[in-house]
C-alpha cells in the first residue's frame, strides 16, 4: 500500500523529486505517444511536400481530388493507434526512476508507502528512520530520456526520406512555379500557373523632355495621382497570371472604355525553362484625365489616376517691321511662346495685289522657314534672315503673316503685314530693265511676247544702248532661248538666266562670289541644323572658309578700282581677314563639342558682318557717303585744334602765375636777407615750371596774340562747316551756335591777357561741339535710312572701345567723347593746390620727409 508521504522534514528532497517525477512523465508520455504519431506526422509530411512542389497545381481536377481523398484517408487510418495510448502511472513514474538512477531498494517508492500492520510507536520511528536513509540515496536524482525504439520499427530510415524531402519542398515554394498548401483544395480554373508580375509605366512624348514614369515602383506606390503631359503612352505588361487580365480607362465624367491587349505571347522564364509564361501587352495614349484599373476576374490587381496636362497651341508674333538687311536680305524678328517648343514655324507670303484672271504664274510663293528659339532659354525672340532679292516677287506688295506648329499638331498664326518685299537695287539702267522684263515673264507667261518685244526694243540700237557687246550678245541669245521656250519649265530656265544677266550687268563676277558665299552659309547652318557628323561639317566648313576667301578677294579688288567704295570695316571698327578666320574656327569646334546652339548664334553673326560689310556697296549714294565722312573729318579736325589751344592757353597762365609766385618769395628773401637774386629761392629747383625757361613780357605778348589769332580762325572755321552741313540738307544744332559764342569769348579774354577766363571758354566750347557732333550723327543716320542701321547704331555705342573697356583704334574722327574736359571750377581747384603746395616748399621750416613729399607731387606729370 503506497501513499503520499506524511512528513515534510525535507522540504529539497521533496522538490527534486517532484521535477524528476515530472520529466519522467514527459519523457514517458514522448516514449509511448511519438510512435503511434509518427504514422500521421509521415501522411501530413507527405501532403506538404506535394503541395509546395506545386504538383497538386498541375494535375487534373479529378486526379487532385483523388489524391486529397487517398491522403485524407490515410490520415484517418494513422489516427487508429492513438487508441492505445495510455498515460503513465505513479508508480511506473517511481520505478523508471529508481531503474534511470540504478537504486536499489525503492528509495523512491519507501519516501511514498507506509508499513503494512498494525502500528505503534516504536514502528513509526523504525519507519520514519529507514525513510531517512533511503532519502539519503536521492541526492543526485535525475530523470531518464525517452526511449522511443523507432529505429526498431523502421530499421531502413525511410522516416528520414520524407523529412528530407519536406524541407526540399519547403524551399521550392519561394520559388516563381512553387506550389501552395490551398492548391489541392482550390479549382483548375480560379488558380495561374504563374504569379503575375505587373510592370506599368508613362512614357511622354519625346518634345517634352520629361522622363517616363513607372507606376509600378516602390518610391510610387504612395503617389495618389500622377501628372503627365497630354499625348503620353501608357505601358502595361502582366507576366504570368490566368491570361483573362482585363485593363480599362474611365474619364472623370465616368466614361469607361477597355484597352485592349497588343496580343498574347509566350516566355520562358530562365528558372524553368520548360514552362512558358503568358505576356500580355497593354499600350494606349492619355488625352485627358481619369483612372487605369486592372482588372483579373471579380480581382483588381492595380489602379493608378492621372491628371493630364493639355497640351497648348503655340503663339507668334511680330518683333517690330518686317525689314531689309543691309545687303537686302529680307529680316524677320519675332516671339514664339509654346509650353514645350514649336516644332516648325515659316513665313507665309501672298501677293497683295490680285493677278489678272488668265495669268500663268511661273512660281508660286517664296519659302522662308523660321529659326526656332531655344527651346528652355528665357528668352523666345528669335530673328531669321533670308536674302529673297532673287525671287521674281520683290519689289512687289505682299502680305506676310507667321505659322508656328508644334508637335501636338497646333496651328498658330500671327497677324498679317502689308509691305513691300525687298529688291535688289540696280544702278545699271540696262540692269534694271532685264529684271523688269523678267518680273513679267515670271508672273505670267502669257506676257511672253511682251517680253521679246521690250527685248527688241533694247537692242534696236545697240551702239548707243550698250556700253559692253558682251551683255548684247547675252540679251540676244536670252531673246533666241525664250523665243523657242515652250514648257514652264523651259520658261523658268529663262527667269534663271535673265537674273543672271543683270547680276553680270550690275556687279561682274562679284555677284557669283557673294552667291557661292551664302549657298556655303546656307549648307552649313543646315548641317549644323540637321545634327551632321563631324565630317560632314569639317566639308562644309571648308567649302565656307574658300568662298569667303574669294568674296573678300574680289571685293578688294573691286575697293582697288572704286576709291569712294566701303572699306572692310564693321562697326566703324577695321575688319580684318584674321578676325574672319578666328570666327570661323570656333563656329566649327563649338559644331563639333555638340553646342550646336552657339554656333547656329556665332554663325548667324558672321552673316550679319557680312551683311554690313556688303550694304555700301548694294546701296546708292556713295557721293553723299563720301561727303558726309568729309564733313565728319573737319568736325574732328576742329575738336583736335580745340583741345590743343586749350592746353597751350592753361600752360601760358601757369607760367604767368609762376613767375609772379617767383617775383614775390625773391622780394620777401631779399627784404630778410637770405638769399640774393641770382640765387634760386627755395622750392624753385624742383618745380617743373620753374625749369622752364623765363618769358620777357614782350614773348609773352607775342604768345597770347598767336592763341588769339589761332582762336579766331577756328572760329571762322567752325562757321564754315555749318554752312557746308546746311547746303547736305542738315541743320547745325545749337550746339554749334554755343561752341561759336564761347570761341568768341575766348578770343576776346585772350585779346586781353585773363588766360583763367579764356580757359573756362575754351572748355565750354569744347563741351558744346561733342553736343553737336552726337546730333550731326544722328541726322546722318536718319539720311542714309534705316535699312539695318538702327541695329548698327546700337551696336556703334560701344565700338569704341574692346571687350575689357579699353580704347580701340579707329579710322574715324576722334570727338573725345572718353575724354572728360575738365570745366572751369577743376582748373582753379588745381591751380590752388599748386600754389599751396608751392607756398609749403618755400617755408624753411617744413621737415625733411614732408619736403620730400611735396617735391613728388610737384613732379607728376
Amino acid at each position: 500500500m503506497t501513499q503520499r508521504p506524511t512528513f515534510n522534514s525535507d522540504r529539497g528532497l521533496a522538490g527534486r523529486l517532484a521535477l524528476s517525477r515530472l520529466a519522467t512523465r514527459v519523457s514517458m508520455m514522448v516514449e509511448r505517444g511519438w510512435p503511434l504519431l509518427l504514422p500521421l506526422v509521415i501522411v501530413a509530411s507527405l501532403f506538404l511536400s506535394i503541395s509546395w512542389l506545386g504538383l497538386l497545381s498541375r494535375l487534373p481536377d479529378m486526379a487532385r481530388i483523388g489524391l486529397v481523398a487517398a491522403f485524407a484517408i490515410a490520415a484517418l487510418a494513422a489516427l487508429y493507434p492513438l487508441r492505445f495510448f495510455r498515460l503513465p502511472g505513479a508508480g511506473e513514474i517511481d520505478r523508471r526512476i529508481e531503474a534511470a538512477n540504478q537504486l536499489l531498494h525503492s528509495p523512491v517508492l519507501v519516501q511514498t508507502d507506509r508499513p503494512s500492520g498494525r502500528e505503534s510507536s516504536f514502528s513509526q520511528a523504525l519507519w520514519r528512520e529507514h525513510q531517512k536513509r533511503m532519502a539519503g540515496k536521492l541526492d543526485n536524482l535525475g530523470a531518464d530520456l525517452p526511449r522511443t525504439r523507432v529505429p526498431e520499427r523502421d530499421p531502413w530510415g525511410l522516416r528520414a526520406v520524407a523529412a528530407l524531402l519536406l524541407v526540399t519542398a519547403f524551399a521550392f515554394s519561394f520559388g516563381p512555379t512553387g506550389g501552395r498548401i490551398s492548391d489541392g483544395f482550390n479549382a483548375h480554373g480560379a488558380r495561374d500557373i504563374v504569379p503575375p508580375r505587373i510592370d506599368a509605366w508613362v512614357t511622354p512624348p519625346a518634345y517634352t523632355g520629361k522622363p517616363p514614369i513607372f507606376l509600378t515602383a516602390d518610391a510610387n506606390q504612395a503617389t495618389p495621382t500622377f501628372t503627365v503631359p497630354e499625348g503620353s503612352d501608357v505601358s502595361l505588361r502582366v507576366t504570368g497570371g490566368s491570361g483573362e487580365e482585363m485593363l480599362g480607362y474611365a474619364d472623370k465624367n465616368g466614361n469607361a472604355r477597355a484597352i485592349d491587349p497588343a496580343g498574347p505571347q509566350a516566355v520562358r522564364p530562365a528558372t524553368s525553362p520548360a514552362t512558358p509564361s503568358k505576356v500580355r501587352q497593354f499600350t494606349s495614349k492619355l488625352t485627358g484625365d481619369g483612372t487605369l484599373t486592372l482588372t483579373s476576374g471579380e480581382d483588381q490587381l492595380g489602379r493608378w489616376a492621372f491628371a493630364v496636362i493639355s497640351d497648348k497651341p503655340p503663339q507668334i508674333r511680330f518683333v517690330g517691321e518686317p525689314k531689309r538687311a543691309a545687303n537686302g536680305a529680307f529680316e524677320l524678328n519675332y516671339q514664339i511662346d509654346d509650353d514645350y517648343g514649336a516644332a516648325t514655324a515659316k513665313a507665309v507670303f501672298a501677293l497683295a495685289d490680285p493677278q489678272a484672271p488668265n495669268a500663268r504664274p511661273l512660281y508660286g510663293a517664296p519659302e522662308m522657314p523660321l529659326t526656332l528659339p531655344r527651346r528652355g532659354s528665357k528668352s523666345n525672340a528669335a530673328r531669321t534672315s533670308k536674302d529673297l532679292t532673287e525671287h521674281v516677287w520683290a519689289g512687289s506688295s505682299i502680305k506676310l503673316t507667321l505659322v508656328a506648329t508644334d508637335d501636338a499638331g497646333h496651328t498658330a498664326s500671327s497677324e498679317t503685314k502689308t509691305l513691300l518685299m525687298p529688291e535688289r537695287p540696280f544702278a545699271n539702267p540696262l540692269a534694271r530693265a532685264v529684271i523688269e522684263q523678267r518680273r513679267l515673264l515670271a508672273l505670267d507667261a502669257n506676257a511672253k511676247p511682251r517680253v521679246l518685244d521690250l527685248m527688241d526694243a533694247i537692242t534696236l540700237r545697240p551702239e548707243d544702248t550698250f556700253d559692253n557687246m558682251s551683255h548684247y550678245l547675252a540679251i540676244m541669245s536670252a531673246r533666241t532661248r525664250l523665243k523657242m521656250a515652250e514648257s514652264d519649265d523651259q520658261l523658268r530656265s529663262e527667269v534663271s538666266y535673265l537674273w543672271e544677266i543683270a547680276l553680270g550687268i550690275e556687279e561682274g563676277n562679284l555677284s557669283a562670289a557673294e552667291k557661292r558665299l551664302r549657298q556655303a552659309q546656307q549648307a552649313l547652318q543646315d548641317a549644323i541644323k540637321n545634327g551632321a557628323s563631324d565630317a560632314e561639317i569639317e566639308k562644309a566648313m571648308k567649302e565656307l572658309r574658300e568662298a569667303m576667301n574669294q568674296f573678300l578677294q574680289e571685293f578688294a579688288e573691286r575697293a582697288k578700282q572704286n576709291p569712294n567704295a566701303p572699306q572692310m570695316q564693321q562697326n566703324g571698327q577695321e575688319l580684318r581677314q584674321s578676325d574672319i578666320d578666328r570666327m570661323m574656327d570656333q563656329i566649327e569646334n563649338l559644331a563639333k563639342s555638340g553646342d550646336r546652339d552657339k554656333a547656329q548664334q556665332l554663325l548667324s553673326q558672321l552673316q550679319d558682318m557680312m551683311n554690313n560689310l556688303q550694304a555700301g556697296r548694294q546701296q546708292p549714294g556713295g557721293q553723299q557717303d563720301s561727303e558726309m565722312r568729309q564733313q565728319m573729318d573737319k568736325l574732328g579736325e576742329i575738336l583736335r585744334r580745340q583741345q590743343e589751344m586749350m592746353n597751350d592757353t592753361f600752360r601760358m597762365d601757369q607760367m604767368q602765375r609762376g613767375e609772379r609766385q617767383r617775383g614775390q618769395n625773391r622780394d620777401e628773401q631779399l627784404g630778410e636777407g637770405g638769399q640774393d637774386e641770382g640765387r634760386p629761392g627755395v622750392g624753385d629747383d624742383r618745380d617743373p615750371l620753374a625749369r622752364q625757361k623765363p618769358m620777357t613780357p614782350q614773348e609773352f605778348a607775342d604768345a597770347l596774340k598767336q592763341l588769339q589769332q589761332g582762336q579766331g580762325q577756328l572760329q571762322s572755321d567752325l562757321d564754315q562747316l555749318k554752312k557746308g552741313l546746311e547746303g547736305m540738307g542738315m541743320e547745325p544744332n545749337e550746339g554749334f551756335g554755343e561752341a561759336g559764342k564761347s570761341m568768341g569769348n575766348a578770343e576776346q579774354a585772350l585779346g586781353e591777357g585773363e588766360g583763367d577766363a579764356a580757359v573756362g571758354h575754351q572748355g565750354r566750347a569744347l563741351e558744346a561741339l561733342r553736343k553737336g557732333a552726337k546730333d550731326m550723327m544722328k541726322q546722318m543716320q536718319a539720311m542714309q535710312g534705316d535699312q539695318g542701321g538702327g541695329e548698327e547704331g546700337g551696336r556703334q555705342q560701344n565700338a569704341d572701345r574692346d571687350p575689357l573697356g579699353r580704347p580701340r583704334a579707329s579710322t574715324g574722327p576722334d570727338f573725345g567723347d572718353s575724354v572728360k574736359v575738365p570745366d572751369e571750377i577743376d582748373v582753379q581747384r588745381a591751380r590752388q593746390i599748386l600754389e599751396a603746395i608751392r607756398k609749403r616748399l618755400g617755408n624753411a621750416l617744413s621737415p625733411d620727409i614732408e619736403r620730400s613729399y611735396l617735391e613728388r607731387l610737384l613732379e607728376l606729370k
